[in-house]
C-alpha cells in the first residue's frame, strides 16, 4: 500500500491530481496532524503562524499625498478573519528611504471607535525591546504575545512615532477609519485622545495569529479586491465576506453525515472546522496592475509580478492564492498620465499569469484564477473601449478554458448583467460601472466554492481542479 508521504510526493509532482483525488484529501483530514510532521517546512504542527489580516503597502507617495506625524500615536483598526491564542504584527519600512523609529507598540481588542476593551491591552516587543528602528527597505515582526484573538473581530494596533515621521510605506485606501492622537505616547490608553482620523494604513502590513493546523488564503488583486467604493468601516470587501462564509457556513462534506432536521453539535463543529481553519489576507491595491509599476501614481503599488514575493510568499501560513488582476492593465493605458504605449494584449497578460502560477507552484501553493469583471460604460474617460473589451473577453476565455490555473472562480458571471453581459448588473454596480457595491461584493464571495479549500490544507501543499470539475461544485458555473 502506498504511504501517505509517497502520495504527497506524487501530488507535488502533479499538482492537478490533488483536488480530483478527494478521497485522499479527506483521508488526510482524518489523520492526526503529527502524521505530516515529516515535512516540517510545509506544515509545522508545533507552532503555526497564520495571517488573520493583511494589506499591501505602496509608496512612497507624491509630496502632496504624503502624511506626516509628529510625536503622535497611530491607532490602526484591523478586522480579523481567523482566531488564535497568540498574536504578532508586521511593520514595514519597505518603501522608505530613511530609518523608521517605532517608540512603542501595543495591541488590544477594539471596543468601538478608538477605544479598546478593558484588560485586553498588550505591550508588543521587537527582538525583546519595546522600541525598534526599522531600516529602509525592511519589515520587522513583533515578538508573539498571548491574546485570545476572535475570528471576525476588530483589533486595535497602536504605534507611537517619536519625532517627525513621513508615511512613505502606506496602504492608501483602507476603507476603514483609523485614528491619529494628539502629541504623545498613548499606545496603552483605553481611550485615545484623537486629533484626527485617516482612512489609510501607514506602516502596518500584517497581523498573524498562532493557530496550529490552520492556513491562509491570499487574495492578490487591484481595487476590486481592495474594496473600492464599499461602505467604510463595514468590512464588505469580497475577501472579508469570504472569511465570513468560511467561519459561519456549515457545508456538507464527503464522509460526514448530517441530519438536516437536527444536526448534532459535534457534527456541526466538524463541518465548521473544515472551513474555520483558514484565514483570509487581502493583498489588493487600488490601481494595481499585473505587468507594470505605477509610474506617476506610486500609491497604485508595484506590479503584482514585482510584489509577489513580499505580498504572497511572505504571508504567514499561505496555503492558497486567488488572483483577480489585469483589468487595469487593460483599462489604464491612454488615461490620465498613463501612455497608450503601455497597452497590453491578451497574450501579454497570459504570460504574466503563467509566471504567477509557476512561482506559486514552486512553493506548493495552488492558484485559483478569477475572471475579470465587466466594465463597459465606466465613468473613467478612456478606460473602456471595444478594443479593450475584446482583450478582457480573450483573457477570460483563456482563464476558463486553458486548465492552467488550479481552479477557476467566475467573478465575471457572478456580477454581470445577463441581458447585457459586458456591463455589471445594476443591483451590483457601485455607480461607476467598474467597481461592485456591497451587494456585488457579496455575490463575488458567494461565487467561490468552499470545497476548493478543503482537504489539501492538511494533506498536501498544492492542488487543482479542472474547469470541467469546477462546474459541479456549485456557485461558480463557467461560461
Amino acid at each position: 500500500m502506498q504511504s501517505l508521504a509517497g502520495s504527497l510526493a506524487m501530488l507535488r509532482r502533479s499538482p492537478r491530481r490533488l483536488l480530483a483525488a478527494g478521497a485522499l484529501a479527506l483521508a488526510g483530514l482524518a489523520l492526526p496532524l503529527s502524521v505530516h510532521a515529516d515535512n516540517k517546512a510545509l506544515w509545522d504542527t508545533s507552532q503555526q503562524w497564520v495571517g488573520t489580516w493583511g494589506t499591501a503597502p505602496a509608496g512612497p507617495p507624491l509630496p502632496a499625498q504624503t502624511q506626516t506625524f509628529t510625536d503622535q500615536t497611530l491607532r490602526l483598526i484591523v478586522h480579523t478573519s481567523i482566531g488564535g491564542s497568540q498574536v504578532r504584527i508586521r511593520v514595514s519600512n519597505e518603501l522608505g528611504t530613511t530609518p523608521l523609529r517605532i517608540g512603542a507598540a501595543h495591541i488590544a481588542l477594539r471596543q468601538s471607535g478608538a477605544d479598546i476593551v478593558p484588560g485586553s491591552d498588550r505591550v508588543l516587543t521587537f527582538s525583546g525591546a519595546t522600541a525598534i528602528t526599522v531600516p529602509p527597505g525592511a519589515p520587522v515582526l513583533s515578538d508573539p504575545v498571548a491574546l485570545n484573538v476572535p475570528a471576525l473581530g476588530d483589533l486595535a494596533v497602536s504605534l507611537y512615532l517619536p519625532g517627525e515621521v513621513q508615511a512613505t510605506t502606506i496602504h492608501g485606501s483602507a476603507f476603514q477609519t483609523n485614528y491619529v492622537s494628539l502629541p504623545g505616547n498613548f499606545t496603552g490608553a483605553a481611550t485615545l485622545p484623537t486629533q484626527r482620523t485617516i482612512t489609510s494604513w501607514p506602516f502596518l502590513t500584517e497581523v498573524d495569529v498562532e493557530a496550529p493546523g490552520a492556513g491562509a488564503i491570499v487574495a492578490l488583486g487591484d481595487s476590486i479586491t481592495d474594496g473600492a467604493v464599499t461602505t467604510i468601516d463595514a468590512n464588505r470587501r469580497w475577501p472579508d465576506l469570504l472569511a465570513v462564509r468560511l467561519q459561519t457556513t456549515r457545508d456538507q462534506a464527503a464522509g460526514v453525515k448530517v441530519s438536516p432536521d437536527a444536526p448534532s453539535a459535534s457534527t456541526s463543529a466538524a463541518l465548521q472546522a473544515l472551513n474555520s481553519r483558514l484565514g483570509v489576507v487581502n493583498r489588493g491595491i487600488g490601481g494595481n496592475r499585473l505587468l507594470r509599476d505605477p509610474g506617476e501614481q506610486p500609491l497604485f503599488g508595484r506590479a503584482a509580478l514585482a510584489r509577489f514575493d513580499r505580498d504572497v510568499l511572505a504571508t504567514a501560513g499561505v496555503r492558497y492564492l486567488i488572483v483577480l488582476i489585469g483589468i487595469n492593465d487593460i483599462g489604464h493605458p491612454g488615461t490620465g498620465t498613463i501612455p497608450v504605449s503601455e497597452a497590453v494584449t491578451a497574450q501579454d497578460l497570459i504570460a504574466g499569469y503563467r509566471q504567477l502560477i509557476a512561482r506559486a507552484h514552486v512553493k506548493g501553493i495552488p492558484v485559483y484564477g478569477a475572471t475579470l469583471t465587466p466594465f463597459e460604460g465606466t465613468v473613467f474617460p478612456g478606460y473602456y473601449t471595444p478594443e479593450k473589451e475584446a482583450v478582457r473577453q480573450a483573457v477570460n476565455n483563456w482563464i476558463r478554458s486553458s486548465d492552467e490555473f488550479d481552479a477557476v472562480i467566475d467573478f465575471d458571471r457572478a456580477v454581470r448583467d445577463p441581458s447585457h453581459p459586458t456591463r455589471m448588473l445594476p443591483a451590483y454596480d457601485s455607480g461607476d460601472h467598474l467597481h461592485p457595491n456591497d451587494l456585488g461584493m457579496q455575490a463575488m464571495a458567494n461565487a467561490i466554492p468552499l470545497d476548493l479549500f478543503r482537504g489539501s490544507v492538511a494533506a498536501a501543499p498544492a492542488g487543482s481542479r479542472s474547469a470541467s470539475e469546477l462546474t459541479s461544485v456549485g456557485s461558480a458555473p463557467l461560461g
